[in-house]
């Protein structure tokens, strides 16, 4: 396996990005990188993201969440943000992925959190909750969702799929911008790209729709229904947070609600004018609503 990391430079003076790297190694030697933010002793939360996003969609909430009194977890999945680049597309799987995520994890020796998941961040972090739902005491969920390969793939996912496959030059930080409502400036434009210095970084970015599972014979799909079937006696406290302006993933936040037993109740929101990465539109508005829940089940 051929591992690209990207330069430190790339990541110095990015707008609105103050915090210090940590790593840990994961996998075949892979280095991934994470933040940790806020006392130690502080109730955790994780905040996972997707596609072909990394950390820095969150630092709108983190600061938020510290201020309240939390400890904030934010990986960069392999393939993404600081963390090391395999750089063939047969490299990352479903599977692969898990077993980084969950290498992560089990190295931050957590004994309770609260899991933020979106996109990718969703179909890792609903596996892995699933896999020990006893670590997790609250769950939001925010454009994402679990597919079991049973239900055809809406129109709108399958020209993403084929544009990232096909597309000679993945654009990375137009993507994110092509899919939120506001219009990101050119310094948040360049710390979304500055991940990727060239096509040849992006093979994790560019796979990423591809992995998920599609049809009944997906390696994957087995595995997302029993996760599923895990979720639906997931009994803790589970919080929508999905948006007005994502024509994939718009109305999947009633699957959660009316499967999960946690989600049975009436606080979830829609977030208005926000795209798919609403934590980009909206992302100080989703930790005051996150954390004014949380303090609600104290």
């Amino acid at each position: 396996m051929k591992i690209l990391r990207t330069p430190d430079s790339r990541f110095e003076n990015l707008e609105g990005y103050p915090f210090a790297a940590h790593y840990v190694n994961v996998g075949d030697e892979l280095r991934m990188h994470y933040l940790d933010e806020g006392e130690p002793e502080n109730p955790v939360i994780l905040l996972f993201h997707g596609e072909p996003s990394w950390s820095y969609l969150y630092r709108k909430m983190i600061p938020i969440f510290v201020k309240n009194n939390y400890r904030v977890l934010v990986p960069d999945l392999i393939g993404f943000g600081k963390s090391d680049k395999p750089t063939e597309t047969t490299d990352y799987t479903f599977a692969k992925h898990l077993e980084w995520l969950g290498s992560w994890m089990d190295q931050m020796n957590l004994t309770s959190c609260k899991l933020f998941c979106q996109d990718w961040g969703g179909l890792l972090g609903l596996r892995l909750l699933a896999k020990t739902p006893t670590l997790f005491d609250q769950l939001i969920v925010a454009n994402t969702i679990l597919p079991n390969g049973l239900q055809p793939m809406s129109e709108p996912f399958e020209k993403w799929k084929k544009y990232s496959q096909t597309v000679p030059e993945f654009p990375v930080a137009g993507v994110i911008d092509k899919a939120t409502v506001s219009t990101l400036s050119e310094e948040v434009l360049h710390a979304y790209n500055a991940p990727f210095p060239d096509e040849s970084y992006k093979a994790g970015a560019r796979i990423f729709p591809s992995l998920v599972p599609a049809s009944p014979d997906d390696p994957e799909s087995a595995n997302n229904i029993a996760a599923w079937q895990v979720l639906a006696q997931f009994q803790k406290p589970v919080l929508t947070l999905f948006s007005d302006s994502d024509p994939i993933m718009k109305g999947l936040e009633k699957v959660f609600q009316k499967i999960i037993p946690g989600a049975k109740h009436d606080e979830h929101e829609i977030i208005e004018a926000a795209g798919h990465f609403l934590q980009e539109d909206k992302g100080e508005e989703i930790a005051e609503k996150v954390v004014a829940w949380l303090s609600k089940l104290v």
